[in-house]
């Protein structure tokens, strides 16, 4: 309906290779690993995710028989997150020369376009923090979202100007404790939903495919959309809770139904502030789950929650837990 990336002609400076008129029976065939090494050096993500999850649950699986294996791909996986820390510390440089490249050629009525992309994800965002995340709050368990709001409001706050996940756990335990979230539930919860609950980088990826591929021209298939949901959520379950790290992902994105990453230089100028947005929409997303789940387990003193009683643990009672 907004079509960000319309009148934001980007056919000439490179080619797409969006294949539109592939069935549903060929994607999921596609998806299928024949080669997973030959995948990853074609940039043909899915089958590289599906083969990972693949052995990801045989790992989990075996568990002390598979130990030396497991090993490996953790230290690899902390090798490649260093090696992106270092990438990222030079990446403003080599995003004003591609921002200066792309600007060069557009002019500036590429301005306009990328103000709407900006607009689409922000209305994306406001959508999942303040319409789906407290549906869910009241269908599921009948509390108030406002109460919930008002009281988590600094926490949001908090990642807002972080842009960090990770950063956010300790407050975001603290809050939930005042909120009469139980430690044992929450401990849990909100390490695991800064690593894997990424709600914005989710919505962050789609909005950002759809301006690429109206940029380019490319009037996207329903195989190629179902491709992008399903590679956006796996991406963003991937993505550390980091700032910016969703551009790396974005990527993958990207090359999963052959749009030119061109785009993306674009979209780096301006990714930061969109980054801190999302990135208290996560925290929102995961205490809002934890909560979800308290209740259902009947680990939530409900008495707390609706401020007819002070919270009894202290910050530094959860600190040292």
């Amino acid at each position: 309906m907004i079509k960000p990336g319309a009148g934001l002609n980007m056919a000439s400076l490179a080619k797409s290779n969006v294949t539109t008129n592939v069935t549903v029976t060929g994607t999921v065939l596609n998806m299928i690993p024949d080669n997973p090494f030959n995948a990853l050096a074609n940039g043909d993500m899915l089958p590289v995710i599906i083969f990972g999850l693949l052995i990801g649950i045989i790992l989990a699986k075996l568990r002390e028989e598979t130990q030396l294996v497991n090993d490996f791909f953790t230290q690899g996986n902390r090798i490649m997150m260093e090696m992106t820390h270092i990438v990222m510390k030079f990446a403003p440089i080599g995003i004003f020369c591609l921002m200066a490249k792309t600007f060069a050629s557009l002019g500036f009525e590429g301005l306009m376009p990328l103000a709407k992309y900006v607009g689409c994800v922000l209305l994306g965002l406001a959508i999942q923090a303040f319409i789906v995340y407290p549906s869910l709050l009241v269908i599921l368990t009948r509390l108030n979202p406002i109460k919930f709001f008002k009281k988590f409001i600094s926490v949001m706050f908090f990642a807002f100007s972080s842009s960090t996940s990770n950063a956010t756990i300790p407050l975001n335990l603290e809050k939930l404790s005042a909120l009469g979230v139980s430690r044992e539930v929450s401990s849990f919860t909100i390490p695991l939903g800064a690593t894997i609950n990424m709600d914005g980088t989710a919505i962050m990826q789609g909005c950002a495919v759809m301006f690429a591929a109206q940029a380019y021209g490319m009037d996207l298939g329903l195989t190629a959309l179902l491709t992008v949901i399903f590679t956006a959520v796996m991406a963003s379950i991937g993505t550390a809770g980091v700032p910016s790290v969703g551009l790396i992902t974005l990527n993958m994105v990207f090359n999963s139904i052959g749009l030119p990453v061109d785009a993306i230089g674009i979209i780096m100028g301006i990714d930061h502030l969109l980054d801190m947005f999302r990135t208290a929409v996560n925290v929102t997303g995961d205490a809002i789950c934890t909560i979800i789940v308290s209740f259902k387990n009947k680990s939530i003193d409900l008495d707390i929650f609706n401020g007819k009683k002070a919270p009894e643990e202290t910050w530094d009672d959860i600190t040292q837990f």
